[in-house]
């Protein structure tokens, strides 16, 4: 499993991301332009600790990441996504992509690549993207056995 966020914008939510691919051992692509640096102090804040123990790799593209990483299945986290995430059949090598929190994956992205979605019945338009990240994470880990239950305090 690993997380892709392309073109994230908002340092704290991507610190947020990191720290919770940190605490599942889940590797985090960020795919460029970023609306922040690596080292800005708010990424930083939001990792606190853990960002040393983050498997990241920035990318300067899609087209890079796809070329470098070559995962076996992309999925796209959308609000438009057909598949609810608790129906979706996730797979151990998939990579989630998560597209910038203002705007969401370009459609041509998606195109040819299952889409899921996060129900959402009150009165907002989306999740935030941590929030999605790890609600979406926890759930593709649990259908593939991913979650370790006896890891040592």
């Amino acid at each position: 499993m690993r997380i892709v966020l392309f073109e994230p914008e908002i340092p704290p939510n991507t610190g947020n991301i990191a720290r919770l691919c940190a605490a599942t051992r889940t590797p985090l692509h960020l795919i460029e332009p970023l609306g922040f640096t690596i080292d800005d102090k708010h990424l930083k804040r939001a990792g606190l600790d853990y960002w040393p123990h983050v498997n990241v790799t920035v990318h300067p593209n899609f087209g890079q990441f796809l070329e470098t990483v070559a995962p076996p299945r992309l999925v796209m986290a959308t609000t438009k996504g057909s598949a609810s995430h608790h129906r979706f059949a996730f797979m151990p090598d998939d990579a989630i992509v998560l597209g910038p929190e203002t705007r969401g994956l370009p459609m041509e992205l998606m195109e040819g690549h299952p889409k899921v979605r996060i129900p959402i019945w009150g009165e907002v338009r989306s999740l935030n993207l941590s929030t999605a990240t790890g609600i979406l994470l926890y759930e593709a880990l649990r259908q593939t056995d991913g979650i370790v239950d006896d890891v040592p305090a």
